[in-house]
């Protein structure tokens, strides 16, 4: 995952991206950021970045602007291992879906990250335990497509196509009474959605 350049970007509170979960990994990596990676700027995302600032000797507003990822990009090396995570998840859960199909598994993704029902991070809603086939099958390990990371992006950035479901399920081999009980949504492929 390349850095977010310098020039051009401008993270602050209230914004979700791809490029703000980068920028809570490399926080987290200089010991700046200790909460869940969410992709959400919000207060704590803000308060790291401020004391980054302030260690760095830059103006201590909390918004990540062009100097501060330049000296942050200088500091920690971008991974992106949450986003190839993610990415995974897609590939492994929805690899034959239509592009919609696999945001909207993405979206269901950061849709638990942000309810109080979830872990408050993406790598712990992916691995909670029987959440999601391709993990307890071995599906994750599959290496994912460039349409997977895409649609790990387009869900990272924001863009939910099933309007804040918390699940998803095919109903033609899903064998959970519970999953079937669930009042549907929308359906996408092969996917039923629902909260």
């Amino acid at each position: 995952m390349a850095a977010p350049s310098a020039g051009a970007q401008k993270l602050e509170q209230g914004v979700q991206s791809e490029h703000v979960l980068q920028l809570q990994e490399q926080l987290r990596d200089l010991g700046y950021f200790k909460a869940g990676l969410t992709g959400y700027y919000g207060s704590i995302t803000k308060s790291a970045v401020r004391k980054f600032q302030q260690a760095q000797g830059l103006s201590a507003d909390g918004i990540a602007g062009p100097a501060t990822l330049n000296r942050l990009n200088k500091k920690a090396k971008a991974e992106g291992e949450t986003l190839r995570q993610l990415a995974k998840l897609i590939h492994g859960e929805a690899r034959g879906e239509s592009f919609e199909g696999q945001v909207a598994v993405g979206a269901v993704v950061l849709n638990r990250v942000q309810s109080s029902a979830f872990p408050s991070s993406i790598p712990q809603v992916i691995f909670q335990k029987g959440q999601f086939t391709a993990i307890d099958d071995g599906q994750f390990n599959t290496k994912p497509t460039a349409t997977s990371y895409k649609a790990a992006r387009k869900a990272l950035n924001g863009v939910d196509p099933t309007n804040g479901a918390l699940y998803y399920y095919n109903p033609k081999i899903a064998t959970s009474l519970w999953s079937k009980s669930r009042p549907t949504l929308l359906t996408i492929g092969q996917h039923d959605f629902t909260r």
